[in-house]
Parts: structure tokens; C-alpha cells; sequence
């Protein structure tokens, strides 16, 4: 790849918007994203080999194939290099594409190359935050099944096993679509052979039956007291949330397991 910043930019050949601000910013966010090095994503002096090529694959349509290339080279772990280049300004009369288009063009383009980042990256926008999410929701919801914890002056009560409900389901559900999302684009196949060995529709099926069943086991109680209280629910048991976290979380495993199936690309 060839690098500007690490050649040379004739003054006025780069419009201080791209020079000072977009370039930098979207090659750092990449870097960052994609744990690399770059100096330059969108200098379009570029050469490969056919294979590498066919390997990445190029699906953007737009400004943003730029960074798809590197992402993917990134991802597919090839070997890249930067050559400074020597970047002059457009000859009398040629005016670029982005001046033709409009002041909005350049912005479109930004925005383009940075949704093509987020959408190859679900570990930082889906994995990490789904952890972050589930973690200390089960173990919120696991600690309150027993009834209030009294925390000093401080008492974990109803509210907080609601919240470890919601934070447990957000998170699971973040977590499945990052997995999802690494089996679809299939960038290392290692980890798509990996997910594809240990979850398997079979497996998938007993796991969310037998979450699901436990669940309704222990909103059993809430129906007897339902009942009971000449259908009027007067109070909600702990046991009985964790008991709707287990259903929800049985839902959404049967449903990874299905989309796994579908997304999976075929195998010889």
C-alpha cells in the first residue's frame, strides 16, 4: 500500500478536511479496531497478488472498498506493507470526484468506510459488550434467587434480580450475534470449523429444552400463587425471575442454534 504521510503531499493536493481530519481519524479507528499499524487506509496506490485478491473478496460498491481491502487483508492475517508515495496536486482543469459530487460527498464516504469497520469488527461491537452485559447479569441473578441480599445498609432486592435479567438477556443476545457474525464472513475458517464442531443443532436443541424447562418449573410457584390469590399476583417471588432469565435464555439458544445452521457457509 502506498502511504502519503509517510511520502509526501503537495500543498493544496489534499483538502484540509481529508489531510488533517478524515484520513487520520478513519485510519486510527481501523488501527485501533483491527489491532494494525497503518498510516494512510485510503491512498489508493495498491498492488496484490491475484490470490490475495480472490481472497478478500471485494463486496463494497462504494468509497468504502478502501477499507473493506485492508480490514479483510487484516483479518485474513496476509502480509501488508507500506511505500511512501509522492502525492501531487490534479492537473489544470480535472477536478475530483468528491468536488464534482458535492460537499456533502466526502462525509458520505467517511461515514461508508466507518459502517464497513463496525460491520467486520462484531468482537469489539457485539462480544465485548455482550460480556460485559452477562457476566455480572447472571451473576447478579444467580446470587438474588434465594430472596434480598442485605449489602451493609445497602439491600439487593427485586429490582436488582430484574436488572441481572435484563443485562444477562442484552448480553447473551450480544454475544450470540457476535458469533454469528464471525461465522458468516468466515475470515478464519479455524474458528468457524471451531463453533461449528461444538454447537451442533442436536446439542443446541437439548441445551434450550432443558433451560426452558427449568424455567417453567420455577414459574410454576408464580402460577400456584397466581391461582391461589383468586388470580390476583400480589408479589413476585425471586426464584420465579430467574425462572423467566432461564426461558429467555432457552429461547435464544434454540434460536443461535438455528441461524448457526443457516449463516454456516457450506463445507466440502
Amino acid at each position: 500500500m502506498g502511504s502519503r504521510f509517510k511520502g509526501y503531499i503537495e500543498p493544496a493536493a489534499m483538502p484540509r478536511l481529508h489531510q488533517f481530519f478524515g484520513t487520520p481519524v478513519t485510519t486510527w479507528i481501523l488501527n485501533r479496531l483491527y489491532h494494525q499499524r497503518f498510516s494512510d487506509i485510503h491512498c489508493g496506490m495498491r498492488a496484490m497478488t491475484i490470490d490475495a485478491l480472490r481472497r478478500i473478496d471485494i463486496e463494497s460498491q462504494g468509497w468504502e472498498y478502501a477499507s473493506e481491502m485492508v480490514l479483510k487483508a487484516s483479518k485474513l492475517r496476509m502480509r501488508t506493507a507500506e511505500v511512501p508515495v509522492r502525492f501531487y496536486k490534479d492537473r489544470e482543469g480535472r477536478e475530483s470526484h468528491h468536488r464534482r459530487a458535492g460537499w456533502w460527498s466526502p462525509w458520505k464516504a467517511g461515514w461508508d468506510n466507518l459502517k464497513v469497520m463496525i460491520l467486520y469488527a462484531p468482537e469489539a461491537f457485539l462480544r465485548l459488550p455482550g460480556l460485559v452485559m452477562l457476566v455480572p447479569g447472571l451473576l447478579l441473578s444467580l446470587a438474588l434467587v434465594g430472596g434480598p441480599i442485605d449489602v451493609g445498609a445497602f439491600e439487593l432486592s427485586l429490582n436488582w434480580s430484574l436488572l441481572g435479567l435484563t443485562l444477562a438477556a442484552l448480553g447473551s443476545t450480544a454475544v450470540g450475534l457476535s458469533v454469528l457474525a464471525r461465522v458468516r464472513h468466515d475470515l478464519d475458517p479455524a474458528y468457524t470449523d471451531r463453533v461449528l464442531r461444538r454447537v451442533s443443532f442436536d446439542r443446541g436443541s437439548v441445551a434450550a429444552a432443558g433451560l426452558m424447562g427449568a424455567g417453567v418449573l420455577l414459574n410454576g410457584v408464580l402460577l400456584v400463587n397466581w391461582i391461589a390469590q383468586g388470580f390476583a399476583l400480589r408479589e413476585i417471588y425471586h426464584p420465579v425471575v430467574f425462572g423467566l432469565l432461564l426461558i429467555v435464555l432457552g429461547f435464544q439458544v434454540f434460536a443461535f442454534t438455528l441461524l448457526l445452521q443457516i449463516v454456516a457457509p457450506a463445507r466440502p
